[in-house]
């Protein structure tokens, strides 16, 4: 089973919807929701794994921290989608968690990605390059995991992390699986075939399915 979260309370994304029905169309019992009382030891207990879908600025209170912290300790999988990043700036478990901090980005515009591994169930499909339209995130720092994809700066204009750019990446920590991707951004990216199955493939390894 798996708990999708997307609340907000900064900048809040209009793909929400559209990512939340692709983690439904992926076969597993889901529940979705706002709500930080969701938040509980006993609630998230039944979950293989909580998705963080464009979520944005402070979303949960002490109590729904430490229970998630809890989770996470006792094996819990998470996934982080885009703008994850820009969630909890003052938690360090949680920025330790989703792997980086976003820092700023340019306008939406094509770019290139680069898969570096494919060994992994999230990339396994792609191509050695990957052409797609998305809001390329530079973070504050560079993650201690397992580097998926990184972001070809020479592609389009306003990257501030040079050729170490990373995109998307996977971890251990705390006791549980983290995967995170910088994608998913446009409404339009959820009806993308190569990302949705990106996105099912980080889900699946992030809740020890794969």
């Amino acid at each position: 089973m798996i708990l999708v979260f997307s609340r907000t309370t900064g900048f809040r994304h209009d793909s929400i919807p559209a990512g939340i029905e692709t983690v439904r169309s992926f076969g597993y019992p889901v529940d979705a929701t706002e709500d930080p009382d969701w938040f509980t030891p006993e609630r998230l207990a039944q979950y293989q794994a909580v998705v963080f879908m464009n979520t944005n600025g402070t979303v949960l209170d002490d109590a729904g921290r430490a229970a998630f912290e809890g989770y996470v300790r006792g094996g819990g999988g998470f996934m982080g989608v885009h703008s994850a990043t820009a969630t909890e700036y003052d938690w360090p478990f949680y920025a330790s968690h989703v792997g980086a901090l976003f820092d700023k980005h340019p306008e939406v515009q094509p770019a290139t990605v680069t898969v570096v591994d494919h060994d992994h169930p999230a990339t396994a499909h792609l191509p050695a390059t990957w052409a797609r339209v998305d809001e390329w995130y530079d973070f504050r720092s560079r993650p201690e995991a397992r580097v998926l994809l990184r972001l070809d700066e020479t592609t389009y204009s306003g990257g501030g992390m040079g050729a170490d750019h990373p995109l998307a990446w996977c971890h251990e920590h705390g006791g549980g699986r983290a995967f995170y991707t910088a994608l998913g951004h446009t409404i339009e990216g959820y009806e993308e075939p190569a990302f949705r199955e990106h996105l099912l493939g980080g889900l699946r390894w992030a809740a020890g399915l794969a």
